[in-house]
């Protein structure tokens, strides 16, 4: 997930992403690019536009006539209220601090002010700061309280008429961001004075309409959640005009209500009902809200993921089943809040964090399906045995056993849990159920498990009837030693069939691309490798590592073998056992066992053998006579 921008902070928080059925986002930064600039100002004299490009300090303002001193009082009160600004790096022009507020500097630079001198001029002596309730915030800057703030917050603090109101409205309306900037003549009384003293009296000086384009991939990543079965809804401080003019840009608006804060209703059920509806826009919203409407709608039984960058974004995001923050624009108490941070601030990296979690989710299940099927496979052996009172043999040994859950259950279950994301994965509805349950179940104990189990005992009863054992009787070492070893072979070669079934829950094998997990080729293979080394232990002899067939070696290992061995057989392979630890580079003392049958060698030195790794190795028959290392009749 960090490969894809999502910080995540709880590993938990991993299964709880993919089972997300309901997301609360925010617009400003999250839906859009967070790139702002002021394209149009509105003041009591006309109306004037900005075209520029990026932050360059040169843009052609397209203003009415008498509108151009409005215009830099606007602009410098702005940008005396705000403290973000833009820099020069060498040939760039890059942002330093609140993108709004840069793009307010900007504006006071291409209208022609000289920002520096201003400040020196007219030395800033208080600051009001932004409060998510008042909306706004104000400074004393020589003889001058500057104030600027969300327009319905300002326009309550003059005597603006109903003209303003219109102007903000249309604004709003081609989803610009609406900041409304005021003043008055300070006192010297303004420096010690409250809050709504300093606030009093304002002369509306005009509005700043700032452009924040979506981002290029939000409306994709809308129609996913969509898809997915993942309902959404804006929750933003904006205007409600912007809020609905870019939901509707992006793909989220639908059949969902447009409210605002003070419009939520008192109680949480009623709030619940209100909003848990696809495509809701919520504007003015506060902290308090937020908490509110994560509160409601979990107690509906959603799994609520809730972005939010402020300080007071806190109780919302630890209340959310996962909360978000952003990672460029957030506040360290929303980062450290929650579970997930977004390091683009981008919209579409929740939506793969989403796709991320549900693979995680099915991968889990499909390690445990694999697993599970397996110990089905290794059980079945003693359940005969036991419920036979004896009378059928072990089908396995406890070595073969050991074999198997080092051998096949490692490496193939490891690639299952690192099975990437299907092309259907976000197309499925989310999850919310536990990790096994009757679907897992009755995949494993009804399907899967048996016919691995059928199989295996199968093949173990086969190989005994033809050396004519009946039930009750004692096979001989031989016969018993096949037996199992078709039993193993039989598991080995089922748990390579089910490590393919176990990628997809609808669709079979051969549906699947073979190379879309290149891991569990990889895994498959190793596997194979050592089901070479086969551990056996028949009746009154050692449990050793039996020394693979020739055919298990590779081709540098036979052709090595038969490039040094002094004697051959009729096959053209080194025939005594002597001669096979030559050929494979073993430096060896023998010695003969009690049943003075078979020889068995303590490996001193091993210089080439990529089958012996210092263990103990037992040189047995493996057909033919009795005592001969190869398939064939010659004795050693």
């Amino acid at each position: 997930m960090a490969a894809r921008n999502a910080l995540v902070r709880r590993l938990d928080s991993v299964e709880t992403m993919g089972s997300t059925t309901f997301i609360c986002t925010d617009k400003t930064g999250t839906l859009t690019r967070n790139e702002m600039s002021a394209v149009e100002v509105w003041t009591p004299r006309g109306t004037a536009s900005v075209v520029g490009h990026g932050y360059a300090p040169t843009a052609r303002i397209d203003a009415e006539n008498g509108v151009a001193p409005a215009l830099r009082n606007v602009a410098l009160a702005a940008v005396r209220c705000s403290t973000g600004r833009m820099v020069r790096s060498g040939e760039l022009w890059t942002a330093h601090g609140d993108p709004m507020e840069v793009a307010l500097h900007v504006l006071a630079l291409r209208a022609g002010i000289d920002v520096s001198a201003e400040e020196t001029a007219r030395p800033l002596l208080r600051r009001l700061p932004f409060d998510s309730r008042r909306r706004r915030m104000s400074v004393v800057a020589g003889d001058q309280v500057y104030v600027k703030g969300a327009p319905d917050s300002v326009l309550a603090l003059t005597s603006a008429g109903d003209y303003a109101v219109r102007a903000v409205a249309e604004m709003a309306a081609k989803g610009l961001r609406v900041l409304a900037v005021a003043r008055r003549a300070a006192a010297v009384a303004d420096r010690d004075a409250s809050m709504p003293d300093v606030e009093r009296d304002l002369e509306l000086l005009g509005l700043v309409g700032l452009e924040d384009p979506p981002r290029d991939d939000v409306h994709a990543a809308v129609a996913a959640c969509r898809t997915a079965g993942i309902r959404l809804a804006m929750v933003t401080g904006d205007h409600i005009g912007t809020a609905t003019a870019i939901a509707q840009e992006v793909g989220l608006l639908r059949d969902g209500p447009v409210l605002e804060g003070s419009d939520l209703p008192a109680d949480d059920a009623a709030l619940g009902e209100l909003v848990d509806r696809d495509g809701v826009v919520i504007a003015r919203v506060t902290p308090e809200d937020k908490l509110r409407i994560a509160r409601a709608l979990h107690a509906r039984g959603h799994v609520v993921a809730m972005t939010g960058d402020g300080v007071n974004d806190g109780p919302a995001l630890r209340e959310a089943d996962i909360g978000i923050a952003m990672g460029r624009s957030g506040s360290d108490v929303a980062r450290e809040a929650a579970d997930v941070v977004l390091l683009d601030d981008n919209f579409a990296t929740i939506v793969a964090a989403i796709e991320l979690g549900r693979a995680t989710f099915a991968n889990i299940r499909r390690f445990l399906t694999y697993h599970l099927t397996d110990n089905v496979a290794e059980l079945t052996p003693f359940l005969f045995w036991a419920l036979s009172g004896g009378e059928i043999p072990l089908a396995l040994t406890v070595l073969q056993i050991l074999a198997l859950d080092i051998g096949t259950d490692l490496l193939p279950a490891l690639a299952l849990g690192a099975e990437p994301p299907s092309r259907t994965t976000m197309r499925q509805r989310p999850s919310t159920g536990a990790l096994i349950d009757r679907g897992v179940l009755g995949r494993v104990f009804g399907v899967l498990g048996p016919a691995e189990a059928a199989v295996e005992m199968a093949a173990f009863f086969v190989v005994l009837g033809l050396a004519g054992w009946t039930l009750g009787a004692e096979p001989s070492a031989q016969t018993l030693a096949a037996a199992s070893g078709a039993a193993f072979a039989a598991v080995v070669l089922g748990q390579l069939g089910n490590a393919f079934a176990c990628r997809s829950e609808t669709r079979w094998a051969g549906a699947l691309r073979m190379t879309g997990n290149p891991m569990l080729l990889l895994g498959g293979r190793r596997r194979d490798r050592a089901a070479g080394r086969v551990p056996v232990a028949p009746a009154g002899r050692p449990a050793r590592w039996q020394l693979p067939a020739p055919g298990g070696l590779g081709p540098r290992a036979r052709r090595t073998g038969r490039r040094r061995a002094g004697g051959r057989c009729r096959q053209g392979r080194p025939s005594s056992r002597r001669q096979w630890g030559s050929a494979l580079g073993l430096r060896s003392r023998l010695t003969p066992t009690t049943d003075g049958d078979a020889l068995s060698c303590r490996v001193l030195r091993a210089r080439r053998s990529p089958s012996s790794r210092g263990y103990p190795i037992q040189l047995g028959g493996s057909s033919g006579r009795d005592g001969c290392c190869l398939p064939c009749s010659r004795s050693p």
